[in-house]
């Protein structure tokens, strides 16, 4: 286990201290040792990332510049392209594939700026779910309780940061599933604003929901490659906004007054009492004021669940005619029942997105962060179907994303932050920011982890 950050190891290779092949080296024993317990990867990239270690040595030898990543590894969920790769999505019909042609832009700008990415990771079915069992490459374990589940849809990436078996790794948020696994397995990650980060070249779900971002142990870590990752992509019509660089001024902006809210109402209904009492540690430490409302947050909930099976449906309208049994038969069921949704529904779903959204705005006058839960409790075991929510009988798979749903709906930027709670189950919170306001989520993270109140958190280490 290594618990080393990205731009510690870039600032060492850079120096001299280490090489880039003897970093990436070392990620690579440590998923061989200890990935056999967490089943984080579907697949490691040996040959291409001592490859790519091997260029930036050379690069330094000759003097040449190399990125602010130089040398560090990260990894990404395997619904990212990576050239000469097949593209698996956590999918049992994608097996057999052609290969990707090219990296995903995400992929392709964090290796530009000298990340190496070493493995792809395990995710639920086509992104479909917030637990990571797949029903072809087995379950992802929580570095923690690897008898808990790591979240999902991208508890690989999660797991693989929480384990400590690279410092940074990549994933996707249609409904929570960066914000749920982060929480779950204790690190950071970084949801930004619906068109902020390409999307070229990962596998999509859903397209009005679907965003991809970051997973680190720091929140240096976090606004690093969220920054090597902006700018417009003419291959994603969303992409266009120009790069807006935050870790060059985080400092600053954490140092400013912050106005907080913490949200109540539908953001605090069924959560567990150690999720109420984290997040109030976090509400305490912004000075938040308590009881902001952020009215309409249930019925856009619905709202995103509707849309959710109706639109991923269109998507695998031929593939669920022509080759139905290939799929989790729990992803195929709900797809179905997607498909079987009156147009209405879908529509009618879609006519909320405006006044949600302009309900937000309006809350957002009064602050610059809006503070709930990430999750509605902390990581159920694996194999658990059901919990308890305010004294009903609940499917977990459906409930883990009931706080992060309502912010998808509309895109909002949100940083998932750790509760420092040693000895204790992880537990997450929300920081939510205006739409492209990324700036103001990483700010708080940041002075969060300042103060000591959020922080990742580090599991034992066991034998390999």
């Amino acid at each position: 286990m290594s618990w080393r950050s990205a731009h510690a190891i870039a600032a060492d290779v850079r120096s001299g201290v280490t090489t880039a092949r003897a970093e990436v080296a070392a990620a690579l024993a440590r998923i061989a040792a200890y990935d056999k317990a967490l089943n984080a990867f579907t697949a490691v990239f040996t040959e291409r990332a001592l490859a790519q270690a091997e260029a930036i040595d050379a690069d330094l030898a000759a003097g040449r510049p190399v990125g602010p990543l130089a040398g560090a590894p990260f990894a990404a969920k395997n619904l990212f392209d990576v050239e000469g790769v097949t593209t698996l999505a956590g999918a049992g019909l994608r097996r057999g594939a052609p290969p990707a042609t090219r990296d995903a832009t995400a992929v392709a700008r964090l290796t530009a700026a000298g990340g190496v990415l070493v493995g792809a990771t395990n995710m639920d079915e086509f992104a479909y779910g917030f637990v990571t069992e797949n029903a072809h490459d087995g379950p992802t374990h929580n570095p923690h309780d690897l008898d808990r589940v790591a979240g999902g849809s991208s508890g690989g990436s999660a797991a693989a940061v929480a384990g400590g078996l690279v410092p940074l790794s990549l994933g996707s948020d249609t409904n929570g599933s960066i914000r749920v696994p982060a929480s779950l397995c204790g690190v950071f990650g970084l949801k930004p604003t619906l068109g902020r980060l390409s999307r070229h070249g990962a596998y999509p779900f859903v397209e009005s929901l679907d965003h991809v971002g970051p997973f680190a142990r720091d929140v240096t870590d976090l606004a690093l490659g969220y920054d090597l990752m902006q700018g417009p992509d003419p291959q994603d019509p969303l992409c266009r906004r120009p790069a807006e660089p935050v870790a060059l001024r985080l400092q600053a902006l954490a140092d400013a007054p912050l106005r907080v809210g913490l949200l109540g109402g539908w953001f605090a209904q069924g959560a567990f009492p150690e999720v109420l009492e984290a997040v109030e540690v976090v509400a305490d430490a912004l000075q938040a004021r308590r009881g902001v409302e952020l009215p309409g947050a249930e019925q856009a909930r619905a709202a995103a669940f509707c849309l959710t099976p109706a639109e991923a449906a269109q998507l695998h309208a031929a593939d669920l005619r022509a080759r139905p049994m290939d799929y989790d038969p729990a992803v195929r069921d709900r797809l179905l029942a997607g498909a079987l949704l009156p147009e209405g529904v879908a529509e009618a779903a879609r006519r909320y997105r405006p006044a949600f959204r302009d309900a937000a705005r309006a809350v957002f006058r009064d602050f610059d962060i809006l503070l709930a839960p990430a999750s509605v409790c902390p990581a159920p075991r694996i194999g658990q179907a059901d919990m308890e929510m305010d004294g009903r009988l609940v499917s977990v798979r459906k409930n883990l994303g009931a706080y992060t749903q309502p912010i998808s709906y509309i895109g909002l930027p949100v940083v998932a932050a750790p509760v420092n709670r040693p000895g204790k189950a992880p537990i997450g919170v929300q920081l939510i920011a205006p739409a492209w306001r990324e700036d103001l989520a990483l700010a708080a993270a940041l002075r969060l982890e300042q103060a000591g109140i959020v922080a990742a958190h580090r599991p034992a280490e066991r034998a390999a």
